[in-house]
C-alpha cells in the first residue's frame, strides 16, 4: 500500500489520481471512474470530485493508496 500526504483538509479524487500518476489528465481519471476501476473505502466510486480526507483508502487498478495528513 502506498500513502499520499495532503496538506489541506481534503483532496478531490480526480486530483489524487493525477498526483499519483495513475491518470495523466482529468479525462483519463473520468474514464477510470466510469469504467468502475476505482473504489473508496471498499465502495465503488464514480465521482471525480469526491472529497478524500485522511484515513480514506482508494483502490485502483490493483493498487491501494492511503490518504494521510501532511
Amino acid at each position: 500500500m502506498e500513502e499520499i500526504s495532503i496538506s489541506g483538509e481534503s483532496i478531490r479524487l480526480g486530483q489524487l489520481l493525477k498526483l499519483h500518476g495513475i491518470a495523466e489528465t482529468g479525462a483519463m481519471a473520468k474514464d477510470l471512474l466510469a469504467a468502475g476501476e476505482v473504489s473508496v473505502n471498499g465502495e465503488p466510486e464514480q465521482r471525480r470530485g469526491r472529497a478524500l480526507v485522511p484515513g480514506d483508502r482508494i483502490e485502483v487498478l490493483g493498487q491501494t493508496i492511503a490518504v494521510a495528513a501532511g
